[in-house]
């Protein structure tokens, strides 16, 4: 629920204080994003969503960048 809620936050971008009652209160959403952030849980997620998507075959990791400037 808490995490729902702080996807919910910043997929609207509303204010902290704005996100539905169903997800638990504002200042405990804000309060968890703020030490998970903090302490590296956000990071260790993400690796772990990667790792289990990367050895189903379900990411490309070839990226190409294109660095042009248009001057208009």
């Amino acid at each position: 629920r808490v995490l729902n809620g702080i996807v919910w936050k910043f997929r609207t971008g509303t204010a902290w204080r704005d996100v539905p009652e169903r997800y638990g209160p504002w200042a405990t959403l804000h309060t968890r994003f703020r030490r998970w952030a903090a302490d590296g849980t956000f990071d260790r997620m993400l690796r772990a969503a990667q790792a289990k998507a990367d050895a189903a075959g379900d990411v490309e990791w070839l990226v190409s960048v294109d660095s042009t400037i248009v001057r208009a």
